[in-house]
């Protein structure tokens, strides 16, 4: 059956789409599975539970919680009652909750430990709308999700919520997305049940999915490309997994052996640094084998190849490239990648091992998916976000080549925001994405970067920092990296080493370990560092290239306001944070 409203997904369940496990989570070290039945019974009794307490359509439920299948059951309960909800990450400041609560004017809140517990408490006399919170996990002092659910059960009214979900129309508030953004206060992003619904369907196809695929989810649900892929997985009937943390993916990927999951480029190159730590610790034939496969992956082209490289990628697929299937339970199909620019080099790494990567792009207010590469003849090149989705526009500004969208999945407006909703989208329906991109063989989006990150220098030279920025993380010493140098005479970067690889090497090269401050000043690491960026210069204009980059001795984090949940810079902040080193860097005369 077609749906209409995100909710109809559980309509869809009763013809054809039962599931015994299609939600999972792992409690007490063991996976707990959610059946299609049991999924329908709870978000019923969610919806009981919210009318009962009085809830209305005017109201807000928030959910600031891990992935679990109980975010999925308060999502659909809160959906069917025609209320809208306002998904918060867990990690977010408390200056932000206390914005995006009061903002929103939830009315009740649905958490899963006890720091999110601390921030709300610390804030309780700021939030006059907040009536109710509940816990999923045992938290003294909080009432628990099972008390919700059970004051669901004895308080059913079938005939009332049957009258609410049919009067919901597919144009109805669905949910409020707040952008963490990398400046300013969160803007909310209303997205109706036709915004997503219409996403779904245009990337319904864009992978050979089947009822019997099992995902892995570990990107929050509280952002929008996790949520809509969950829900086009659910859309699918599939067995959704929610992986433990960040530390256990590859775990998880060797428990539940999944078909498919979705990935920032972060965690692609943490993962393909693993491979590489492992391969750089083989010696003799092994490491020579290890490194011509290597070398044979980066010369894999998407269009084909010829005869005798098919010969030897079938040698390396059978004695290297299943063992790194194998790393992530042996059964991926493919991985999505979205939320930043993915480093091409790794599309054709993966792919060429048989773990097909789908690079996509869209934002927030597009809910999320323009384009993505996909499944079926010639629909894939590397370095591209992919073809555009069948039921969205798409055009670049000839003025300044930004990506402009409009569609069905295009946000309803930035919530009790109209002035900046006319700041984005224009009078013929246009949204301005920010991003500036070109088409490839007019078919294939490229972004070439974002139109508010592109800077100028002193010399009236544009420099592009993502491309650059790019090149930098292609060293495995480095973790994080941002280029400056806006009005300056030249470029230069800010860097954060990564010692967890540095560590390896010290041991390798007999160098002692003192502290994370001192080795990360250690002239061992300054060499490397200094190395590749040697190399780097040698690929760029004499304008680009980078002088005077300085290592730092702290990583960037979501807790420290340096990155956005999805791990996108916030320059403003960083820049704010080192100004002094940034003009020592630049106070020196060339």
């Amino acid at each position: 059956m077609e749906i209409s409203r995100v909710f109809d997904i559980l309509d869809r369940y009763r013809n054809g789409y039962e599931n015994p496990t299609v939600l999972n989570t792992k409690e007490n070290k063991v996976w707990k599975s959610y059946s299609t039945e049991d999924f329908i019974e709870a978000a019923t009794h969610v919806s009981y539970g919210l009318l009962k307490l009085g809830l209305t359509r005017d109201d807000k439920v928030a959910i600031i919680s891990n992935n679990r299948p109980e975010w999925n059951f308060v999502d659909f309960g809160s959906q069917q009652a025609g209320i809208a909800t306002a998904p918060i990450y867990p990690t977010i400041s408390i200056n932000d909750l206390k914005f995006i609560m009061n903002h929103s004017e939830v009315r009740i809140a649905f958490i899963s430990d006890k720091s999110i517990l601390a921030k709300l408490q610390s804030i309780e006399s700021e939030l006059p709308h907040l009536k109710y919170v509940f816990s999923f996990n045992p938290i003294e002092g909080v009432k628990p999700f099972s008390e919700f659910i059970e004051l669901g059960k004895q308080n059913a009214q079938p005939e009332r919520l049957r009258e609410i979900k049919d009067s919901i129309r597919p144009d109805d508030l669905l949910s409020i997305l707040y952008t963490s953004g990398t400046t300013g206060i969160p803007k909310g992003a209303m997205l109706s049940h036709r915004n997503l619904v219409s996403n779904i369907q245009a990337c319904e196809r864009f992978a050979p999915f089947t009822k019997h695929w099992r995902a892995l989810s570990f990107l929050p649900l509280n952002h929008v490309y996790e949520r809509m892929v969950c829900t086009l997985y659910l859309y699918h009937g599939m067995s959704v997994y929610y992986a433990e943390s960040f530390e256990t993916i590859g775990d998880n990927c060797r428990e539940i052996k999944p078909q498919i999951f979705v990935a920032v480029p972060r965690i692609i190159e943490r993962v393909y640094e693993r491979i590489t730590s492992a391969g750089e610790k083989l010696t003799g034939f092994k490491r020579k084998l290890f490194d011509w496969s290597v070398d044979l992956a980066h010369r894999y082209n998407e269009k084909g190849n010829g005869f005798v490289y098919n010969i030897q990628h079938k040698i390396a697929d059978a004695l290297v490239y299943k063992k790194w299937r194998a790393a992530v339970g042996g059964e991926l199909e493919c991985i999505a990648s979205g939320g930043a620019a993915l480093n091409s080099k790794l599309e054709r790494i993966f792919t060429c091992a048989g773990l097909k990567m789908l690079q996509g792009y869209g934002l927030t207010e597009t809910s999320p998916v323009i384009s993505v590469n996909r499944y079926g003849e010639d629909n894939i090149r590397f370095g591209t976000v992919g073809p555009i989705c069948s039921n969205i526009e798409v055009k670049i500004a000839e003025e300044d080549g930004e990506i402009l969208m409009r569609g069905p999945s295009l946000m309803m407006g930035y919530y009790k925001n109209p002035e900046a909703t006319a700041e984005v989208i224009d009078k013929e329906g246009w949204f301005h994405t920010g991003d500036v991109g070109t088409f490839i063989e007019n078919k294939f989006l490229k972004i070439t970067d974002r139109k508010k990150e592109i800077f100028k220098t002193s010399a009236g030279k544009y420099i592009a920092p993502v491309a650059i920025e790019n090149k930098l993380k292609e060293c495995k010493y480095i973790e994080q990296c941002m280029v400056v140098g806006e009005g300056q005479k030249f470029a230069s970067a800010l860097i954060v080493p990564s010692l967890s690889n540095f560590k390896e090497y010290c041991k390798q090269n007999q160098i002692e370990w003192t502290s994370n401050g001192e080795m990360s000043r250690h002239e061992a690491l300054k060499k490397i560092i200094n190395n590749h960026i040697r190399e780097i210069n040698k690929t760029l204009a004499a304008f680009e290239q980078l002088k005077r980059c300085e290592i730092l001795d702290k990583e960037w984090s979501i807790e420290g306001g340096e990155i956005t949940p999805k791990l996108s810079l916030k320059r403003k902040v960083i820049k704010e944070q080192n100004l002094a080193l940034i003009n020592k860097i630049f106070s020196v005369e060339d």
